[in-house]
């Protein structure tokens, strides 16, 4: 039977619906300045088709280190599953979330030089500096679900962690 099985079904799961998903957008929509917006549901979910060469908020914009940092983490990661001990349930669906993101975004930069984001939350603004200590409010960057996935896939790790018994408290 296959080690960390859920690890494998969730990340085969994740990146097909990435791709899918940005697929149906670069087919669909017309990648233009300004960009296309299409109110899914107006003022809280939008499909605006951009590019983005860099990681969030266009950190390491136009550095080729990110689609390294992509590889290396897909790569690591399946190593762990494949080699690794059996992981929880939720480490597995965590960690196959990440790696869906990982190779959704990772693929993305080496085929394309950019990845192909599209959800827009036109409601949610962030703080950023500008310059420290004072901050300004700015709108939450547009997004694609491997990065949804990379991120749901971090919560379900912290839940890993306060679900595992402490063995110090329930000895066998």
């Amino acid at each position: 039977m296959l080690k960390n099985r859920f690890f494998w079904i969730v990340a085969i799961a994740g990146l097909i619906i990435d791709r899918l998903t940005k697929l149906i957008v670069v087919r669909t929509m017309a990648l233009t300045i300004p960009p296309q917006d299409i109110p899914v549901i107006p003022g809280i979910l939008h499909w605006v088709y951009v590019i983005n060469d860099g990681a969030a908020f266009g950190i390491l914009s136009g550095s080729p280190i990110l689609r390294w940092l992509s590889l290396l983490a897909s790569v690591a990661l399946m190593a762990w599953a494949w080699f690794g001990r059996r992981m929880p349930r939720w480490e597995q669906i965590g960690y196959g979330l990440i790696l869906s993101g990982a190779l959704g975004n990772g693929i993305d930069r080496f085929v394309l030089g950019h990845v192909v984001d599209f959800i827009k939350v036109p409601f949610v603004y962030v703080p950023y500096p500008n310059p420290f200590p004072r901050f300004i409010w700015i709108q939450f960057p547009i997004f694609n679900f491997a990065d949804i996935f990379i991120n749901v896939g971090i919560i379900c790790l912290l839940i890993g962690i306060y679900r595992t018994p402490d063995p110090q408290k329930h000895p066998n």
